[in-house]
């Protein structure tokens, strides 16, 4: 049997909001795979779980740094054992420098360098805690793109985004609060940009449910496509009601301007 891990539970408790026992025993029965178990607690529930909080497990701070001509932008997660240290100015400054090593870096995912070692090491001295480097990405630059951020006040949610064509910064830094706030979480720019495994666990649920209801055939399948479509307004970003203003959606904000992609990083998810 598969051990299961305080974190884990937490963090399966993080997507759900169900009792820790719940996601505990269901941990279990999935092996201790957290994807896995977040599906059987949605097929005994019948998808009727309480909303999620997204409330992520873990300490530390999630910050964005753009630079000044648009030739890049990163994002970046540093991990501390307590609030009390991730609220702290030299976290926060810590924090600051690993980004701006980042910036640094080609586009990708960002592994940390001697300088971003450096400015977690010095805060781990100084905190006498073990504080690490979680994780990063960096987006290269070009020409007609430009970057949008938001950071929440508490540092542990942060939004970077790409868009292209003309759009100011004050529209693109609205559309990463949207980002922050929207519930459902969106998972993609258009319903193409869905990872295909969440696509395709949805459609297998839906597909369950119709089969379940005992509806012919025909109805069944209706069903399952008319659940799709009313899935992927749900979670692809410019099909969301717009946060600040509900009677529009994202899409209808942007004018010409395209979004081309996004990060919503919480502290203490799983990378």
């Amino acid at each position: 049997m598969a051990e299961i891990s305080s974190k884990d539970v937490m963090a399966l408790r993080g997507r759900t909001n169900l009792p820790m026992m719940d996601c505990k025993a269901a941990l279990a029965e999935a092996g201790g795979d957290i994807n896995k178990a977040e599906e059987l607690l949605r097929k005994k529930l019948k998808g009727k779980m309480d909303a999620r909080t997204d409330r992520a497990a873990g300490e530390g701070r999630v910050t964005v740094v753009i630079a000044p001509d648009q030739s890049g932008a990163a994002i970046v997660e540093v991990r501390s054992e307590t609030d009390f240290t991730a609220k702290n100015d030299g976290f926060g400054n810590a924090v600051a420098k690993a980004a701006a090593e980042a910036l640094k870096l080609p586009e990708g995912k960002v592994e940390a360098n001697a300088g971003i070692t450096a400015a977690v090491d010095e805060i781990r001295i100084s905190t006498s805690e073990n504080c690490s480097f979680a994780r990063g990405f960096k987006y290269a630059g070009g020409a007609g793109k430009s970057f949008g951020s938001y950071v929440h006040h508490d540092g542990k949610t942060a939004v970077l985004l790409q868009a292209e064509g003309t759009i100011d910064a004050e529209a693109l830094a609205k559309i990463c609060m949207h980002i922050t706030a929207a519930v459902p979480r969106p998972v993609g720019v258009t319903a193409d940009d869905i990872p295909a495994e969440i696509v395709d666990r949805e459609r297998k649920f839906r597909i369950e449910q119709a089969m379940e209801s005992g509806k012919p055939k025909e109805i069944a399948e209706k069903m399952v496509e008319g659940g799709m479509r009313k899935f992927f307004e749900e979670v692809a970003l410019i099909e969301q009601p717009y946060v600040i203003d509900p009677t529009k959606k994202v899409k209808d904000i942007l004018g010409t301007a395209k979004i081309l992609r996004f990060l919503r990083w919480q502290v203490g998810e799983q990378a």
